[in-house]
């Protein structure tokens, strides 16, 4: 059970982190150490020289490609828009080259929603015309191979092809535990292992630049390359280097010398570290708590090295602490620099070269995606290449708005993960909250398209929707007014950017600021704030088309009017935080994001002794990206949060808030952050049958919190559809029906190429 000191304190440090305003000071967009030399000077991997120190990470593909696995045009344009913005190195999402032997990459009727090189000739086109793509636009382009899924894959498989997912040896799958991964044979092993010896030599034929192994997080690879996971006592790979460095070798045989390879790989799993004694208690995890140490990764990093591998990129965690590989929104900038020093310092002090007899680079990653930051990371020397996902998907010209010190252009990401993990766990594509054109750019061209017909259009609302929709269709050529109630712009973006942890949110609504701050000086469009309008206004105004973006109400049940206990909002409370008065015990009712993040801003940042959460759902934070719940939920944990599911409110006392609760033991575990919540259409049959217990209980409480959801703001919808307002009506965002941003921007677009 014994842990890295390093590595604890950083798991230690993601809950309160800050508290620390430095880590805060370079988390902007702005420009304080422009010009970027740093970020904008060559390097060298092995014999191939990158115009600058910008990687896009390998940020999905995921149902982005033929169903045979060719890259179709969706997939072409989606890379293509990242080179064009100006990125040195791109790196594809994962690639199976384990087909045939690891069925959770494989569907029904051998096909795949992965893109594939292995298949046959069909689908080597696609990946000449991927690299050529890119190529015109001076950026390069690295496949990334994986061995497979194994215990992370989809165990459908198991049902749709009666075939268990694989593993290194007897592991529970990660989805649902009760399903096991059965121990491949030396003989399948050694398939995959050729597998990337094929798919690397596939990739330099097709033109690609390098290949890139997917040794991290848990995969098939680390399955078979950390002790953690693989427990085999006999044969080849009973030695848990073995697999990594065979297949490193079988690529260096089939490419040559001078092909790159690079490697990702964490330093850590970081579980012991995540969850100490509590690890044994998991019956799905109690098998791994001798995973490699810090000092076994770097040994095996040198021998990686000396087999062939020309760059690194290292992060922290695996599938089992989701948070820690796919950084949210609430962690804090730059979280895995410290890592990266690390190996660097190592290699350093050991002299390690690669086999073409250069230093080995290491990238960089973990929420770098701020200019200053990057730049100061690598003046440092803390890395030697930066790698950018999500900030590529929400700005792809962000290298080039870098390189020209616009950095207050550049649309910033917003750590939400729904657009970018959560849309294709949920069955989707890749794409972003805040940049509807993501994955969409074979669809929706760069250029907006002139408006045929010139109308004058009111948007009602300020919102990410009404902006959205505001500023395309006057980037169009419309004349559009937009009208807002409030005194600023941002609608929910504004409360939801008050907690320190949101300071990406707070990042987006001062850029949405300056984008219709900019539109207004170039009289693109009119605004209107502190301004109520009625249907009747609206229709004597004469518009042409009116779009409506009202945004939602907070949903405030009839007990909340007691008067036994102050009672308030959750957006009322984070804008005007002075209202909690001397609150020392406060429940929050609802379980949900804001409901959570309300938690861990009055426990953290605020300081109130006695925080709980109430949730009538099953589930904490259900229907969440499981990286941006299970960070919020694990240190809620640690700060001693009650989490209170299957409990529901059934009015205020002068005793405090009365609740019926679930008590069965059937309960889920409300702190689970180990295992995923699976989508509603995924059925588990082993799962343990709920089971209802209730109990009568009272919640001491001199605060109650409201954090229920919103509802439409629907009455001027109805009341200007009633009186005819205007030829054309259109209803997007929370107005529509309460979502997130990514729903209310991607429609707010869609429906303002149309107008």
């Amino acid at each position: 059970m014994a842990g890295n000191d390093v590595v604890q304190r950083l798991v230690d440090s993601y809950g309160d982190w800050f508290k620390d305003e430095e880590k805060l000071r370079y988390a902007k967009m702005e420009a304080e150490l422009y010009p970027y030399d740093s970020i904008f000077s060559p390097i060298q991997i092995n014999h191939l020289t990158i115009k600058n120190r910008l990687v896009m990470a390998p940020m999905g593909n995921v149902n982005m490609a033929e169903e045979t696995g060719r890259p179709n045009q969706q997939m072409l344009e989606y890379f293509f828009e990242r080179a064009r913005g100006g990125v040195g190195l791109i790196t594809t999402g994962l690639i199976p080259i384990s087909h045939g032997v690891d069925a959770t990459v494989t569907e029904l009727g051998k096909l795949s929603y992965f893109p594939r090189i292995d298949r046959s000739r069909t689908v080597f086109a696609g990946w000449r015309d991927l690299a050529q793509g890119v190529h015109a636009y001076g950026a390069r382009i690295f496949v990334q191979l994986t061995a497979g899924l194994g215990r992370v894959g989809n165990p459908q498989c198991l049902i749709t092809q009666t075939k268990f997912p694989p593993s290194a040896s007897f592991n529970p799958n990660f989805y649902i535990s009760q399903i096991p991964c059965l121990r491949m044979s030396g003989r399948r092993i050694k398939k995959i292992v050729k597998g990337f010896g094929q798919g690397a030599a596939d990739a330099k034929t097709a033109g690609l630049d390098g290949v890139y192994l997917h040794g991290h997080e848990g995969y098939l690879m680390e399955q078979l390359t950390n002790p953690a996971f693989n427990r085999r006592k006999l044969g080849r790979y009973a030695d848990w280097q073995a697999f990594g460095i065979d297949s490193v070798r079988e690529i260096r045989t089939r490419v040559g010398p001078r092909y790159p390879i690079m490697y990702r790989i964490d330093l850590s799993l970081a579980l012991n570290e995540t969850y100490g004694l509590e690890l044994m208690a998991q019956t799905s995890m109690k098998k791994f708590t001798k995973g490699r140490t810090v000092e076994m990764t770097l040994d095996y990093m040198e021998n990686l090295v000396k087999a062939g591998v020309d760059i690194f990129d290292v992060d922290l965690g695996c599938y089992d602490n989701w948070w820690l590989p796919h950084p949210p929104a609430s962690m804090p900038p730059a979280c895995y620099l410290e890592v990266a020093t690390i190996v660097k310092e190592h290699f350093a002090e050991k002299g390690v070269l690669s086999n073409a007899g250069v230093a080995v680079p290491i990238v960089g990653v973990g929420k770098l995606g701020y200019p200053d930051l990057a730049e100061k990371a690598l003046r440092e020397g803390a890395c030697d290449m930066v790698m950018l996902g999500r900030p590529l998907l929400a700005d792809p010209a962000w290298p080039s708005k870098a390189y020209a010190g616009e950095c207050a252009d550049i649309r910033p990401c917003i750590g939400c993960q729904e657009g970018c993990i959560n849309e294709f766990v949920e069955g989707g594509h890749p794409q972003c909250a805040v940049n509807p054109r993501t994955a969409f750019e074979h669809e929706y061209a760069a250029d907006l398209p002139a408006a045929v017909e010139l109308k004058r259009i009111g948007v009602v609302g300020a919102g990410p929707a009404g902006i959205t929709a505001a500023l395309t269709a006057a980037r169009r050529g419309h004349m559009v007014e937009l009208f807002e109630g409030d005194a600023q712009i941002g609608g929910k973006v504004v409360s939801g950017g008050v907690a320190k942890i949101k300071y990406e949110m707070k990042n987006y609504r001062d850029w949405l600021e300056r984008e219709v701050a900019a539109a207004v000086d170039a009289e693109l469009l009119t605004l209107h704030l502190n301004t109520e309008v009625t249907a009747e206004e609206l229709k004597a105004a004469g518009f042409d088309a009116l779009v409506l973006s009202a945004g939602g109400f907070d949903i405030v049940p009839p007990f909340a009017r007691s008067k036994e206990i102050p009672t308030i909002t959750a957006t009322d409370l984070i804008l005007h935080p002075e209202k909690r008065a001397n609150a020392k015990q406060v429940v929050i009712i609802g379980g949900g994001v804001v409901g959570c993040e309300t938690a861990y801003w009055l426990k953290y940042e605020l300081g109130i002794p006695d925080v709980s959460v109430v949730e009538m759902d099953t589930y904490i934070m259900n229907h969440t990206c499981t990286a941006n719940r299970g960070h919020l939920i694990h240190y809620l944990k640690r700060a001693g949060v009650p989490l209170l599911n299957c409990t529901t409110v059934v009015g205020l006392s002068a005793d405090g808030v009365e609740v019926v609760r679930n008590v069965s033991k059937t309960v889920p575990d409300p702190y689970n952050t180990w295992a995923p919540i699976l989508p509603e259409n995924i059925e588990n049959p082993l799962a343990p049958r709920l089971i209802v217990e209730e109990q009568k209980q009272t919640l001491s409480a001199d605060l109650v919190v409201l954090a229920m959801g919103y509802k439409p703001n629907d009455a001027l919808l109805y009341e200007a559809q009633r009186i005819q307002a205007a030829p054309e009506l259109h209803v997007i965002g929370d107005n529509f029906a309460a979502g997130k941003v990514h729903e209310a921007t991607r429609s707010a677009y869609r429906l303002a190429l149309s107008l």
